[in-house]
């Protein structure tokens, strides 16, 4: 038998014969609506649409079309991966069967390291969201990060109570978006725009960014937080009815549907605001409310928090579930603790989902420092970018090597599949770069070093301690 043949049998092998399973209860519409709450066009554009107006000063609506095209490369990728191997822990699996043991180590600590940044970020951003909703926005450290860890713990509830009020929140996130994303961007665009298309290209380099060159690059940067995520639908895919089928649609259509409404929602917003207006509100941390709401009237603001609250717990619901995943296929493969591979008589991993939180939870206390939004974005989007390309690079490598047979999977691309996967591992290394090269002009007030360099820092003693553990584990085993 060949490589690429053991290859493709080896995942549902292993997942079928695993000690601690997970219930395949997720049809491709579970595993689309989860993958769509995790990219969320909500908290993907609202999470940085403040921080792009001030940096860039506008115009950077070209770079977040840019983004989401090449996203869709990275996307098809691993596609194809999931096609032929269909297990729990998505890419870090992949990692592990394609590029070996070692390989897998290094993707397994990067892509758990990076999840909990995401979901520490997404805390962060939807804690904001909640003190609106109930009133109590206070833009001071303290506060934010109480709101946060409050975030986090209605996340875990939602995880460790029955399977059905999890899906039911997340079917609700999905109609919160088309509400509070698509359907205030229908009303903007078609009732409320004041300015022609050219509007969407215009102001480049009026921000804080010393240059138009600058302020493009920086607007590519914070662009890629809106379309990461998509790969929770391959984390997942162990859950997930006839995976080898399913989970690359489900890839698809997250990634698609998702940036199609971030682009729509984008126009609706800079087209229906004066520039001046724009940026005022970009400065505070609740930027979209009082926009929306000098339109349609103040009315509109509960109503208008709570959508968008619902978004980002069904967001944070699901980056909680798909984080804990990774943990999980990871201790179910002797790389972390065992306890963290138990699961419940519901076939819940709950440690897993423990765990993940108070890492989450831990991460939060960033945002006790100045100017930490920028920071803490950065800290959810490098990591998986650095996933990204690890995972492309792989994917190029056995493909070239012949240790994968693409032709083996149910997604089938010939030649165009190693042009797609080229295209995809050059532009995943160089948004890695752009996002991890230090700006003092994206993170507000006055950063400190460590803040500058926090994503190669982190990453480097993520790297180091496990280059570190792997030979303590080789010493020992001779």
């Amino acid at each position: 038998m060949s490589i690429s043949s053991q290859h493709n049998a080896l995942p549902i092998e292993n997942e079928n014969l695993a000690p601690n399973t997970l219930n395949r209860s997720m049809s491709v519409w579970s595993s689309f609506t989860m993958g769509f709450a995790v990219v969320s066009p909500v908290v993907g554009l609202y999470a940085i649409i403040g921080v792009q107006t001030v940096v860039t000063g506008g115009g950077w609506f070209g770079a977040l079309a840019l983004c989401l095209i090449m996203q869709l490369f990275v996307a098809t990728v691993y596609a194809e991966l999931a096609s032929q191997f269909p297990i729990t822990g998505g890419a870090y699996k992949w990692a592990r069967l394609l590029g070996g043991a070692t390989v897998g180590q290094y993707a397994g600590v990067i892509y758990v390291c990076s999840a909990i940044a995401m979901l520490t970020t997404t805390a962060y951003t939807g804690g904001v969201w909640l003190a609106t909703f109930w009133g109590s926005l206070d833009n001071s450290g303290a506060s934010m990060v109480l709101w946060g860890a409050a975030f986090l713990l209605i996340c875990m509830v939602l995880n460790l109570a029955h399977v059905n009020v999890f899906k039911t929140l997340i079917s609700l996130g999905v109609y919160a978006e088309i509400v509070g994303s698509f359907g205030i961007a229908l009303l903007l665009f078609f009732f409320f725009r004041q300015h022609d298309f050219s509007e969407l290209f215009q102001h480049m380099g009026t921000g804080t960014a010393p240059s138009e060159t600058a302020a493009f690059l920086a607007a590519l940067a914070i662009a890629g937080w809106a379309f990461i995520g998509f790969d929770a639908c391959s984390t997942t895919a162990g859950e997930t009815h006839q995976p080898k089928r399913m989970v690359p649609r489900a890839v698809f259509l997250a990634l698609s549907s998702v940036g199609l409404v971030v682009l729509f929602n984008s126009a609706g917003l800079i087209l229906a605001f004066d520039h001046d207006e724009l940026m005022n509100a970009s400065k505070t941390a609740d930027p979209v409310t009082p926009l929306i709401a000098s339109e349609f009237g103040s009315w509109i603001s509960r109503p208008f928090s709570g959508i968008v609250m619902i978004a980002f717990l069904a967001c944070g619901a699901s980056v909680v579930k798909y984080t804990s995943r990774i943990v999980f296929a990871i201790a179910r493969e002797g790389g972390m603790p065992d306890f963290l591979s138990h699961v419940t008589a519901a076939k819940t991993p709950r440690n897993a989902v423990i765990f993940t939180v108070v890492l989450s939870g831990l991460g939060l206390l960033l945002g006790l420092s100045d100017g930490a939004v920028a920071v803490v974005i950065a800290f959810g989007t490098g990591g998986l970018y650095a996933m990204f390309a690890m995972t492309t690079g792989v994917g190029l490598f056995a493909r070239l090597s012949g240790r994968w047979n693409p032709a083996l999977g149910e997604l089938k691309l010939g030649i165009w599949g190693l042009l797609i996967n080229g295209v995809a591992f050059i532009w995943a290394v160089f948004e890695f770069i752009n996002i991890a090269w230090p700006r003092p002009y994206i993170v507000l007030g006055d950063p400190s070093w460590w803040e500058l360099w926090a994503i190669p820092l982190v990453l480097g003693s993520i790297l180091g301690i496990t280059t570190l553990r792997i030979l303590v584990q080789k010493n020992r085993n001779h």
